[in-house]
């Protein structure tokens, strides 16, 4: 078993880390990139077929979705980062019984969770300001996306738990099969049958439900780690509250930070539905050019996580500074490539004629871009913290980025109009970062104290 064990799993307590981290962010960067692209997908055949308003339609739905879907997201890899510290820990048993209690975890927040925010979707469009030129677009879009909830937790699980035992490359090829179907989806619901944005959202998750049943399959055929006893796979109270406080604290760093942003959607549908479009085209950019930066991050996690287990501080310091200056690197080049193509690229989603649009699609990522080593060290430190088993801490880091969009959408826009809205990340990232960095390092030496 040990030996099928270790021909399975990766490890990354071993080796240069500079090295282990880039090989695993590399494939977590090009699913990343299938992720947003199909996302990308969506925005792009909205906007080309059906125009401005169904497309800032979609766009609003942004904030509303990452703080929803963000939740998910993040419970996910918080319950797989428990399963990475006992395979670094070696304690196979108790790796079956995390992973069989994050299941039922999942089964049971799937339920509650879609039916709590499909029911309450219009009050929360309204409370939002969402433009009434554009409501039903943004109304039957999130609903959608709402009722395939259990599509997201089915493939995010699975895919935080292939990670976790060392495989960042397997969840890339099934992305990759998604994005395909859902470009093939997208066409035929929105151009062959009409169906509008509803046909957006519906490809989407069913692109993502056949991700997932694809991962299932795969860790069902070579994973026999995972494979435990009837005894093994019992709900058992002790392990699911064990996982509810890592998974918990992260999902809802997510729908913290989601909080500000959807002060700052407010103020963005206050400027009219020629902005949300310029802003949305802005963002879905965005997050398709800081797909490396969020690899970087995500990838300390399981990393963190396995020398922990293995009581290794040392490689976790060692870690986080080289993916801190990797991310460096990446940002500048970023930059660099927004200031000399992003008018040509904002394009992909707007109509040249749409000039105001494009104008401030074009101011906004320019801004956004200019901050993004402040967003590497806000991904690398805070997955590190995650990665150390102290999620309810990193949570305090989406405190921080939710006031920080507050006080943007607000007392910002109201003194300097647009450029609050732009500036409105930034001083999240500054305010995320003044508190994760003295942590850190806070952690870091107890961490080396406790091994020592």
């Amino acid at each position: 078993m040990m030996e099928r064990t270790q021909k399975q799993t990766k490890n990354l307590t071993e080796g240069s880390p500079a090295r282990l981290i880039l090989e695993f962010a590399v494939p977590m960067f090009l699913g990343l990139l299938f992720q947003q692209f199909y996302s990308m997908v969506d925005t792009m055949i909205v906007g080309k077929f059906l125009g401005m308003k169904p497309l800032a339609g979609v766009g609003a739905t942004g904030s509303l979705n990452f703080m929803v879907i963000g939740f998910c997201i993040g419970v996910c890899n918080g319950f797989a980062i428990l399963v990475a510290q006992k395979l670094g820990a070696k304690d196979y048993s108790a790796l079956r019984r995390f992973v069989a209690n994050a299941t039922w975890l999942c089964l049971v927040f799937s339920v509650v969770m879609t039916v709590i925010v499909s029911v309450l979707c219009g009050d929360i469009l309204r409370f939002m300001k969402t433009p009434e030129d554009i409501f039903s677009y943004t109304y039957w879009y999130m609903l959608i996306i709402f009722l395939g909830i259990p599509c997201t937790f089915l493939y995010n699980i699975l895919a935080a738990l292939i990670r976790s035992l060392g495989d960042s490359k397997t969840p890339v090829i099934f992305l990759a099969l998604a994005s395909v179907l859902n470009i093939g989806l997208d066409l035929v619901f929105i151009i062959v049958f009409r169906m509008g944005v509803k046909g957006a959202a519906l490809a989407t998750v069913l692109a993502q439900g056949i991700s997932g049943l694809c991962c299932l399959w795969y860790i069902g055929k070579h994973f026999p780690i995972l494979r435990g006893t009837k005894e093994e796979w019992k709900p058992l109270p002790k392990y699911m509250m064990r996982l509810c406080a890592v998974g918990i604290p992260m999902g809802m760093q997510y729908s913290i930070t989601a909080i500000g942003t959807l002060v700052i959607q407010a103020a963005v549908n206050g400027f009219g539905s020629t902005v949300v479009a310029g802003v949305t085209a802005a963002n879905k950019l965005g997050n398709f050019v800081s797909c490396p930066i969020e690899a970087l991050g995500q990838t300390m996690a399981p990393y963190v996580g396995q020398n922990m287990g293995a009581g290794k501080p040392k490689r976790i310091g060692k870690g986080l500074l080289a993916a801190s200056l990797m991310g460096f690197g990446v940002s500048a080049v970023l930059l660099v490539i927004v200031l000399l193509f992003g008018k040509p690229m904002t394009l992909l989603f707007l109509s040249a004629k749409e000039v105001k649009a494009v104008k401030y699609a074009y101011q906004y990522m320019i801004v956004t871009t200019a901050g993004y080593s402040l967003l590497t060290l806000v991904n690398t430190v805070r997955f590190t913290i995650q990665g150390m088993g102290y999620s309810a801490i990193a949570i305090l880091a989406g405190v921080f980025e939710m006031a920080a969009r507050t006080l943007a959408g607000t007392l910002v826009v109201s003194m300097i109009g647009f450029m609050g809205v732009c500036l409105a990340n930034d001083l999240a990232w500054i305010f995320a970062d003044a508190f994760l960095i003295p942590v850190f390092f806070v952690l870091y030496r107890r961490a080396k104290k406790k091994y020592q």
